[in-house]
């Protein structure tokens, strides 16, 4: 028993070692955290969690098609009868009641606008009005006006991202087009493009304060080979090739500057063709020479532990170790407004992630306490 609580305050005395405020140049940013499977799939159990770790913001998915299974007779009503919100109601009122901020992500084609397609692919041309009109029902709903049919007017919503990882073929499709015999044109910035104009111009349609949409939300890493397997666009090649497609206007950039080996620290210079935290300032000089001075949010980061993960897991010790170096990296950096961790609780599946803070059967990891500690 004395082994296990010295065992834990030599924790506690090592998180708090490395969640010490930056001396100079550090700023606030929101701290938050993504986990789907918990926030909407156990709220009950989470949203104590959430508040346990001092969660300022959460991101939640908000799949257009999970949304809209079919055409709705008007898209712009919250209240059509093709809308199911449920779901989402009820986090935006959990998170409310906990004080704690929501950043919706708009993602994934419903197959009655892409012709019957998988998720991943763009809506027809005729139908990013729909898109469009989504995410002005979306944010009419959650603009803390609107009132649902039972009288309850619901929390506001003021964060918004477009899409998820778009220079992935797991989330877009195709990541290349072939123009020519031998050209090729990277066309998910050109379909994403439209897909980030859509939201913008529906979420800030309502010409509500305070509103902000996130475009970008990019894979850390490319291959930039069309020929290969499952080709991949790089982060910084993805962000020319949007400006080159037309992209205007957003307010807000985002980014997954995830690790790639377990022997990578936040501080690793990374391989070429990846934007991680090591090399965070090449995206953030780049975004500042293609669209000026805007604003960055890393709207997912995490280390995977081991135990369980055998392959990318690193010990449990420095998990909280990288959590507290990459958050302060992110404060250090006045461009970076928002840092969003993945997971609160590991993946039950070994396949799947275990970058929570907890293990699948609820055990804390240090890294818990360690979040719980960064300034906020």
């Amino acid at each position: 028993m004395l082994k296990r609580i010295a065992l834990t305050a030599a924790m506690l005395l090592v998180a708090a070692a490395f969640v010490m405020p930056a001396s100079g140049g550090s700023h606030h940013i929101l701290v938050g955290v993504f986990d789907d499977a918990q926030i909407l799939g156990s709220p009950a159990r989470t949203f104590p969690i959430l508040k346990s770790l001092k969660t300022q913001v959460i991101r939640v998915s908000l799949p257009w098609g999970g949304v809209s299974r079919k055409q709705p007779k008007h898209p712009r009503d919250p209240g059509d009868s093709a809308y199911n919100w449920a779901r989402y109601d009820a986090a935006v009122e959990a998170a409310a009641k906990a004080k704690i901020k929501v950043i919706f992500g708009i993602a994934g084609t419903p197959s009655w606008a892409n012709g019957g397609r998988l998720s991943n692919r763009g809506p027809t041309n005729k139908n990013y009005s729909y898109l469009r009109d989504f995410a002005y029902a979306a944010a009419t709903r959650y603009s803390g006006e609107y009132k649902r049919k039972d009288r309850k007017v619901l929390h506001s919503v003021r964060y918004w991202l477009a899409w998820n990882e778009p220079n992935n073929p797991v989330f877009l499709y195709p990541q290349y087009l072939k123009a020519g015999r031998t050209r090729w044109v990277i066309q998910s910035a050109r379909i994403y493009a439209k897909i980030c104009k859509a939201i913008y111009d529906g979420v800030h349609g309502t010409h509500l304060n305070g509103e902000k949409v996130g475009c970008g939300a990019t894979s850390p890493r490319g291959n930039d080979n069309p020929h290969s397997t499952r080709p991949t666009v790089d982060p910084l090649t993805f962000l020319s090739a949007l400006k080159k497609a037309g992209l205007k206007e957003f307010d807000v950039y985002a980014h997954h500057p995830y690790y790639g080996a377990r022997n990578q620290t936040p501080t690793s210079k990374p391989e070429p063709g990846t934007v991680r935290m090591g090399n965070l300032g090449s995206l953030i000089k780049l975004l500042g020479r293609l669209y000026g001075g805007k604003h960055l949010w890393i709207t997912e980061y995490g280390y995977q532990t081991q135990p369980p993960d055998r392959v990318f897991g690193v010990s449990w010790k420095n998990q909280a170790r990288y959590l507290a170096q990459a958050y302060a990296l992110a404060r250090r950096n006045p461009r970076v407004d928002m840092m969003i961790w993945f997971l609160v609780r590991d993946e039950s599946r070994l396949a799947g992630w275990q970058s929570g803070f907890l293990t699948a059967a609820g055990r804390k990891k240090p890294s818990f306490s360690t979040f719980q500690h960064l300034p906020h």
